[in-house]
């Protein structure tokens, strides 16, 4: 069992089949997202904790339209719409006027908002620094280069992963075991 309570799967060995290989790919994306959702989980009894998605999409990604940022993060419009006010009660997030169309308007984070979203991403990396610290710099580096182009086959493949077509929004609970990294 891991520190989730989840049992530890089998893993594949090196001659699987893609078929073999999914299935312990599958089984150890759900403990991941287990052991994710308890970090998150904990996070989110953190001040600031639900900020993070949000305001790391408008610190990496630059201003967007609230419609856009929910697509972006799997969101609901309305989560999106109330979190935001949050921010921007709070300095983190300001709204301008959206110069392609004056009835909308683009939310960019603050230079206060550019920092708490620094704070959170260096608390983020010196918890996974600690994890990683015992591995060999190779293995780092194969980690993160297979989860990157993971990453990007799962955005490439979004519609028929979560059924429908690219940039509508999938239900929160899809979303909320899928979500990780920034926000985090």
């Amino acid at each position: 069992m891991d520190q989730a309570g989840a049992p530890v799967p089998a893993r594949a060995p090196a001659t699987a089949t893609a078929e073999e290989a999914a299935t312990a790919l599958g089984d150890e994306m759900q403990r991941f997202v287990r052991l994710i959702n308890a970090w998150k989980q904990r996070a989110r009894e953190d001040p600031g904790g639900g900020d993070r998605v949000l305001l790391a999409r408008l610190v990496t990604c630059g201003p967007k339209r609230a419609t856009d940022l929910a697509a972006d993060t799997f969101l609901d419009l309305s989560t999106v719409s109330r979190q935001i006010r949050s921010l921007v009660d709070r300095g983190l997030v300001e709204r301008k006027p959206d110069p392609e169309d004056r009835r909308g308007a683009l939310l960019s984070a603050t230079e206060v908002g550019v920092l708490a979203f620094q704070h959170f991403r260096d608390q983020r990396n010196q918890k996974l620094a600690r994890i990683l610290d015992a591995w060999p710099a190779e293995d780092r580096h194969e980690l993160v280069r297979l989860f990157g182009r993971l990453n990007d086959d799962f955005a490439e493949n979004r519609a028929e992963l979560f059924g429908g077509p690219v940039g509508v929004t999938v239900p929160t609970a899809v979303a909320a075991g899928t979500q990780l990294g920034e926000d985090t």
